[in-house]
């Protein structure tokens, strides 16, 4: 290990002016493909409306998937591709620093010091956002490999996290980019021409490791592996049942009963509290009479009160659980749909199209089962 990181020089004669293939094209690919899908999953996430989550998806998965090739690649490609050309360490990043501000920082053919434990950091941000990106998809959206297992609670969690790691990753995204500014001027070279070519400039007072050459039959192997096995694993657990989501269709008695007047909501949207109070009052339902026979009130109040929020832990289920301190019994009146819905325009509740707050399945696909699925929201536009 001493031998292979020990620095290298030939004669100026040798070196001096002269130009090298340093980032293999592995490396490259990785860089360029990585801007891409994290500009893709910031932008989405941050600006675009929640319906495009299955792009945010997307590009976390390319990301996650660009990481787990950079560390097969880190220890199968080319010399200053592989993990072991890096000069990590904190003392070794500090001493680095120091050196440049003296006017004695030596220039490196691969990272820096510096650069190494920005890349180090870069990385390990990407991992803990694809970790939590996973949880806040399993147990707020109830779906992908993690559903089966994660609560509504811990994806909570996990989505500040992912959040807040989202932010921190664009503050050392913009740290790079000003690093990479300065040592372009310091040493007089385009570095991120250099990312695109591959070529930089050979110096003889530069360190430099010796030549590794890159083992692609094997990180193909290695990779194919890897993959594999995530792409089982993720299939086989993404189709099953995620955990605390309604399954069952509406009980029809429950459907045609409701529908007569408005569109059914799923029992898993208010408390068992809410229901029993809306179902001793169904002579007087909100201004109507909506009285049913008492084997059918009996009937489709046992139903919803088993159904009820408490024993649901979707995302609707847990933000509309708690009723309105007020005491109404409107579901539009909680804090939780209050919250869901304060970027919808006023207006769009006035359209014909929706005509009102409790017309679910207007703007809501899959309004019935009570999942309320962010890709399947469509506000109507009028013409």
């Amino acid at each position: 290990m001493q031998s292979h990181l020990a620095e290298h020089r030939q004669p100026k004669s040798q070196l001096h002016g002269t130009t090298a293939n340093v980032w293999d094209v592995g490396v490259r690919l990785f860089h360029w493909s990585l801007l891409i899908g994290v500009a893709v999953a910031l932008i989405t996430g941050f600006l675009a409306p929640r319906s495009w989550i299955d792009l945010h998806v997307i590009g976390g998965t390319a990301i996650a998937i660009l990481v787990l090739y950079r560390i097969v690649w880190g220890f199968t490609g080319t010399t200053y591709a592989r993990f072991g050309s890096f000069f990590v360490g904190p003392a070794t990043a500090v001493k680095h620093a120091l050196d440049l501000i003296r006017g004695r920082g030596h220039r490196h053919i691969g990272h820096n010091p510096i650069g190494t434990m920005m890349i180090l950091a870069l990385l390990a941000a990407l991992v803990a956002l694809t970790a939590t990106g996973a949880l806040t998809l399993g147990g707020v959206i109830k779906e992908g490999p993690l559903a089966p297992f994660t609560s509504f609670a811990t994806g909570h969690t996990a989505k500040e996290l992912h959040e807040a790691l989202a932010f921190g990753l664009m503050g050392l995204i913009g740290l790079h980019v000003i690093g990479v500014a300065i040592e372009s001027r310091r040493t007089r070279e385009n570095l991120a021409l250099g990312m695109v070519t591959g070529r930089k400039r050979i110096d003889a007072c530069d360190v430099r490791l010796p030549v590794v050459r890159a083992r692609p039959v094997v990180a193909t192997i290695i990779s194919l592996i890897v993959f594999s096995i995530c792409g089982v694993g993720i299939w086989h657990w993404s189709s099953q049942p995620a955990l605390g989501v309604p399954t069952a269709a509406l009980e029809p008695l429950y459907a045609k009963e409701c529908a007569a007047c408005h569109t059914p909501h799923h029992p898993s949207l208010a408390p068992a509290s809410t229901w029993m109070k809306i179902m001793a009052g169904l002579s007087e339902h909100f201004g109507d009479n909506a009285a049913l026979e008492p084997s059918q009130t009996t009937t489709l109040l046992v139903y919803v009160t088993r159904n009820s929020s408490e024993t649901s832990d979707s995302h609707a289920a847990n933000r509309l659980r708690l009723a309105d301190p007020a005491g109404s019994l409107r579901i539009t009146e909680t804090a939780g749909w209050k919250s869901l819905h304060h970027d919808v325009e006023p207006g769009a509740f006035k359209s014909p199209r929706v005509a009102g707050k409790l017309n679910c399945a207007a703007c809501h696909a899959d309004a019935a089962s009570g999942r309320f699925h962010p890709r399947a929201i469509a506000i109507p536009k009028e013409k």
